[in-house]
């Protein structure tokens, strides 16, 4: 029976699926060789042992996980997924987590006190502070006469020479050592806590060790020192190990150094930085002085100047004084002949005003008199009518308020008449 026909493509996809079915996920010991990476963060590695070599890949997600810098010889284990890498038809490890050979148990303590005491805050950035920038005292705990102390004490001589330092030495390595980090700690409190004393109180800490492998850093992962480190009354820098070590420690200092001398670094701002500091802002207070000076200066010989020749300020204000006349006299001027102006509008206007007064006056007089002319009772006698009254001179209106025989007085247009009333007839 004749064997199907594959592409080479379709056949490395179906060995990479039959891997994936039946080896993944899966965990490889062995000796690293020819560990190079990219610039874009992947690692590129062969894993080997006696029996073979497999090619893996790290990717930069997982490689940036690293808790150490792997090198050529190193003993390992990784875990990870095989499968096969198409373009070349390599079988491929790509690997997700490494370590060194022995340290897997480690890295698991060391995840899980990690991923509690982030819980509980103690890695929060918002919790830590930043260094002085003048620290009066700088306190050190580091292995008496070790590397990391002689480098630390090179670095302050350096650069801020007259600040004092005290060590606090402790076992930097051991199963003792994270109890003796916790007294040297202690010690340095009890320094930060100096109000009266002739001595200055401590206000940086640094705490330091130099490199090693994992478990030579071991006592910095501790969690008792990790809360010791938190109760720092003063802000700590921790510089343990290289640039690549990373330690509980690290996380819940103020400050993380990569290395001690580094936090020496930062602990102390060099003397030569606050000396030019000083030389600037002499040389802008110099600056200032000199150019208020001369401004006071020149104020002063402007007044000198004032003061030797009063005459001129006399002539000034004499000037001033013929202007102000000048203009008081024009503006009277001006108002007087405004004045004599309406004065002479008036005057030609007022014949005529009163002419026109007179005339309305007259003209109503003449109506009033034809009003009154019209309401005098004589004209009404005239047309024959006259109005009769009793001899004490009440008005007789009516013929029913006149006895017959009654004397009644008719006055006329022209005068009355004495009259005897007789018979009363009706209308």
């Amino acid at each position: 029976m004749d064997s199907p026909l594959w592409s080479v493509g379709t056949l490395c996809r179906a060995i990479g699926e039959q891997l994936e079915a039946r080896f993944n996920p899966v965990r490889v010991a062995g000796e690293l060789m020819g560990f190079t990476r990219a610039a874009s963060g992947h690692c590129y590695f062969t894993l080997r042992d006696a029996q073979g070599q497999l090619r893996c890949a790290m990717f930069r997600r997982a490689a940036d996980q690293l808790l150490f810098s792997p090198r050529d010889g190193d003993r390992v284990e990784v875990a990870g997924r095989l499968g096969v890498y198409e373009a070349r038809g390599d079988l491929q490890l790509v690997v997700e987590r490494m370590d060194k050979a022995g340290q897997g148990e480690l890295l698991e303590q060391f995840l899980r006190l990690k991923a509690a005491l982030e819980s509980q805050g103690l890695f929060d950035p918002g919790r830590k502070r930043a260094l002085p920038a003048l620290p009066r005292r700088i306190g050190v705990v580091a292995s008496a006469g070790s590397a990391a102390w002689h480098d630390i004490m090179t670095a302050l001589r350096r650069r801020a020479p007259h600040v004092p330092v005290v060590l606090s030495p402790a076992l930097v390595q051991g199963a003792e050592a994270p109890a003796d980090l916790v007294r040297a700690l202690t010690r340095l409190y009890d320094l930060a806590a100096l109000s009266h004393s002739n001595e200055p109180p401590v206000e940086t800490i640094i705490l330091a060790r130099g490199g090693g492998a994992p478990e030579d850093l071991w006592a910095f992962n501790d969690e008792m020192l990790a809360r010791c480190i938190v109760r720092s009354p003063v802000p700590l820098v921790c510089g343990v190990g290289h640039e690549t070590d990373f330690t509980i420690a690290d996380f819940v200092a103020d400050v993380r150094a990569p290395t001690p001398t580094a936090a020496a670094e930062l602990a102390a701002i060099p003397r030569q930085t606050w000396i030019a500091d000083l030389a600037q802002r002499e040389q802008r207070l110099q600056t200032a002085v000199g150019r208020y000076l001369d401004s006071q200066a020149q104020r002063l010989d402007l007044a000198v100047l004032r003061l030797g020749r009063p005459s001129l300020h006399l002539s000034r204000q004499r000037m001033q004084l013929a202007r102000l006349e000048q203009r008081t006299r024009h503006a009277a001027q001006l108002r007087l002949d405004r004045l004599q102006g309406a004065l002479e509008q008036h005057a030609r206007q007022w014949p005529g005003t009163v002419q026109r007064a007179v005339e309305r006056q007259q003209g109503r007089l003449e109506r009033l008199d034809v009003r009154l002319r019209s309401l005098d009772p004589c004209r009404t006698l005239e047309q024959g009518y006259a109005w009769l009254s009793a001899v004490d001179g009440q008005p007789l209106t009516r013929a029913a308020a006149i006895a017959p025989g009654q004397a009644v007085r008719a006055t006329l247009a022209d005068g009355m008449v004495e009259l005897t009333a007789g018979e009363r007839r009706q209308r």
